[in-house]
């Protein structure tokens, strides 16, 4: 893979890529839906998440839904399904979003990441992080950092043991680091939140030494 090279001048991450080998990004292709899902499992657990998840396509017969049939759903079955309020909403306002503007391959194809951002983002209840997530999941952009990612700014302080600062600095610090990475930053994150989900297990190795 072509950031392998580049990453790995990051002595770091050069360690991270040696222990987690490759990865790969692929296309979604209902770009709604990925919206959709990211809206309904938000400050869910992996697995509620996916009983949400199931439980909605349940409602159109196991298939995924065209963004009408969203729209046509009665809000009650939506809220039925263990959606709070704000959800259905924000779910209701992305098919109606799709409906009216389009989010499709074609249309974000020709959109930077920072416009694809705004553009977005207009919808009531997608955030930047939501739509950071969708660029490099969904739409397989190589070079995204999504700065405001709790996990990856814990990562980011750990790996590169960063005293604490005031937040502005800090982040300040933490972009500078991910500059480095560029074009390739997608990747970077997905070795630094793989690192965080295994530093108790890495410190634990290394007590018992």
């Amino acid at each position: 893979m072509e950031y392998i090279p580049h990453l790995s001048k990051d002595d770091k991450l050069k360690k991270l890529i040696e222990q987690h080998g490759v990865f790969k990004l692929e296309k979604k292709k209902n770009l709604y839906l990925y919206l959709c899902y990211s809206i309904m499992s938000q400050q869910l657990s992996t697995k509620v998440a996916r009983v949400i998840r199931q439980r909605f396509l349940d409602l159109y017969g196991g298939k995924e839904p065209a963004p009408q049939q969203i729209v046509d759903m009665p809000f009650e079955k939506l809220r039925g399904i263990g959606l709070s309020n704000a959800k259905v909403n924000y779910v209701q306002n992305v098919a109606r979003f799709e409906i009216e503007q389009g989010m499709d391959h074609k249309k974000l194809g020709k959109m930077s990441n920072d416009e694809v951002i705004v553009y977005l983002t207009q919808i009531k209840g997608v955030g930047r992080w939501t739509t950071e997530m969708l660029l490099m999941f969904a739409l397989s952009r190589e070079d995204v950092f999504a700065l405001d990612d709790l996990g990856l700014q814990q990562a980011v302080i750990g790996l590169y043991d960063l005293k604490h600062r005031k937040k502005k600095i800090m982040l300040d610090k933490i972009s500078k680091i991910s500059q480095q990475w560029s074009p390739y930053r997608t990747y970077a994150c997905m070795y630094m939140w793989r690192w965080k989900d295994n530093v108790p297990a890495m410190k634990d190795k290394k007590n018992k030494k």
